[in-house]
């Protein structure tokens, strides 16, 4: 089994992004062949400082590695390093509509009352992301929930492409992906604001927990997290949204169900709970903020890293578009070539 996902390098990696996504790609590496990337070209489809891109790459990729990301036992790259991302975005561009496009959610809410003014790039990030997987011939992509319109347009391009240059084909030449949705910890909240997703974006300071907040913060933060009328600690999203998101985040943190949690806690009150979450968390985080300290040091070390990623995942994408440029008709015929 063949595993790919990509990491933005904007915004500093908070709590959600860490239980959401950098942690089951930990855990994907023992399951198959894992790939991932730090998209660094999506990064472009908004304003951003170029000075500062670099290192944004650098200080994700750190906090992947120091998590346990083991490129002896994955592929990790940066995306910009393997150019058939790129080709091949444009070649499944001539399967993929602008309705299609025009109907993303997420183009919509970047965009909002501005479309006619934000990037062509942002309008086709969809298809670009398309192409990071098929590339691969990958058959499971982990995301968050909020990419499901997203591996839905992937998956129709990759049966689309199929249908129309390989219909006869015994072997369809692209492989159609499944999204995978972790449950537990998919979509950690902001502490002061739980019913909205917890964002270095669009969240409140003191809601949002980042990977590298020292200790006593994190303690802080929690301790003044929202909580509920009442005072039972039960898993409710609609009665007690406060409470069920510190639930899922020590669940998360623990490795326990909802219904351990709410066992363990019957008899608590909620400030021995959140003294709790946030003890969990701190032990959690402390160790990666350690390792990615030391490995931010040596930015030499991440470009040796990254190359070694790139060739390995170029060996892969090279036989992938070359089959794809034959079936479209693009460039040299492979038949005649000596």
């Amino acid at each position: 089994m063949r595993i790919f996902s990509g990491i933005q390098p904007t915004g500093r990696k908070h709590l959600g992004n860490f239980i959401g996504a950098i942690e089951p790609y930990v855990v994907h590496q023992e399951r198959g062949e894992a790939i991932y990337c730090v998209v660094d070209l999506h990064a472009t489809t908004v304003p951003y400082e170029s000075a500062r891109m670099r290192a944004s790459v650098y200080d994700t990729a750190c906090i992947l590695l120091a998590a346990g990301l083991d490129p002896e036992r994955c592929i990790f790259f940066r995306q910009s390093d393997v150019p058939e991302h790129t080709e091949l975005s444009w070649l499944l561009a001539a399967v993929t509509s602008f309705g299609d496009l025009n109907r993303m959610h997420q183009f919509k809410d970047k965009a909002g009352a501005q479309r006619d003014l934000v990037s062509a790039s942002l309008f086709t990030y969809p298809v670009l992301m398309a192409a990071d997987v098929l590339a691969y011939r990958a058959d499971e992509v982990p995301v968050g929930d909020d990419q499901r319109q997203h591996i839905e347009l992937m998956r129709d391009i990759a049966e689309r492409f199929n249908a129309r240059f390989a219909p006869e084909a015994g072997t369809p030449p692209l492989v159609v992906p499944e999204g995978v949705y972790r449950e537990v910890g998919a979509r950690i909240m902001d502490l002061q604001e739980p019913t909205r997703k917890m964002s270095t974006t669009g969240g409140t300071e003191q809601g949002t927990v980042l990977v590298l907040d020292e200790p006593k913060t994190i303690e802080k933060k929690f301790k003044r997290a929202v909580t509920d009328s009442g005072s039972e600690i039960v898993h409710d999203r609609e009665q007690k949204p406060g409470v069920a998101n510190l639930i899922e985040i020590y669940a998360a943190v623990r490795g326990l169900s909802f219904a351990e949690v709410e066992r363990e806690f019957a008899e608590a009150r909620y400030g021995d709970f959140k003294v709790a979450v946030a003890g969990a968390v701190v032990e959690r985080l402390e160790p990666v903020q350690q390792r990615y300290a030391e490995l931010r040091s040596d930015e030499g070390a991440l470009e040796a890293i990254f190359a070694a990623g790139a060739e390995k995942a170029r060996a892969i994408t090279r036989e992938t578009l070359a089959d794809v440029r034959e079936l479209m008709g693009v460039g040299p015929n492979r038949a005649a070539v000596p």
